[in-house]
């Protein structure tokens, strides 16, 4: 138990210290495996416990099973996230219902302080993404940084109202490992699209 609190703490310290400075690739998750089902590169093993739209605590591990898609935004955003949202939609329409099931779609902002359950639930509705197959996260300051980190998704506030990030969307497998990404706004979806639909059985 003391080695598994270490290497946990370690591994948190470890995202803590990360620079604002664009990664070529996600960095990998190395924690102690939790069970032989899950990989030690999976997001199931992190620790962090967020915030739904409809006020409800939830840990990423719940979500096992699904074929997660995967973006940070904010809400308050005018610039690049409405086209992130308007990408997620066109990636939801073009995944067969026989699949829909078995995906989530969930967006993870990167302003915990604005964006309350109430803001997102509210924002949930106003762009027609109020169904289950959608989850919006809040965390806190440090989750919201780490899982950022595993993401490859560097952001960095700019004005008291508004951040530059990065623009990934990102497919992870029923175990929680990352399987596809694809980087920009309202670029040609199809790759994504098909590895879903093959991860979605």
């Amino acid at each position: 138990m003391k080695n598994k609190i270490i290497l946990l703490l370690g591994f948190i310290l470890s995202y803590s210290c990360i620079e604002e400075k664009k990664q070529e690739e996600p960095i990998a998750i190395k924690i102690e495996k939790k069970s032989s089902s899950i990989s030690e590169l999976s997001i199931y093993n992190l620790p962090s416990v967020w915030t739904t739209q409809h006020n409800t605590e939830i840990e990423l591990k719940e979500l096992k099973g699904n074929v997660l898609v995967m973006v940070m935004i904010y809400t308050s955003c005018k610039a690049a996230c409405p086209r992130l949202v308007a990408d997620m939609r066109s990636i939801e329409a073009k995944i067969p219902e026989a699949k829909k099931k078995n995906v989530k779609l969930i967006l993870v902002s990167i302003d915990p302080e604005t964006d309350t359950p109430k803001r997102l639930k509210q924002f949930s509705i106003e762009n027609d993404m109020n169904s289950d197959s959608w989850i919006f996260l809040r965390g806190s300051k440090e989750d919201t940084r780490e899982f950022a980190a595993v993401l490859a998704v560097n952001y960095k506030k700019i004005s008291p109202m508004d951040f530059s990030h990065s623009n990934i969307i990102s497919v992870f497998d029923q175990k929680g490992v990352l399987a596809h990404q694809q980087e920009g706004l309202g670029i040609n979806n199809k790759e994504t699209v098909s590895k879903i639909i093959e991860l979605a059985h």
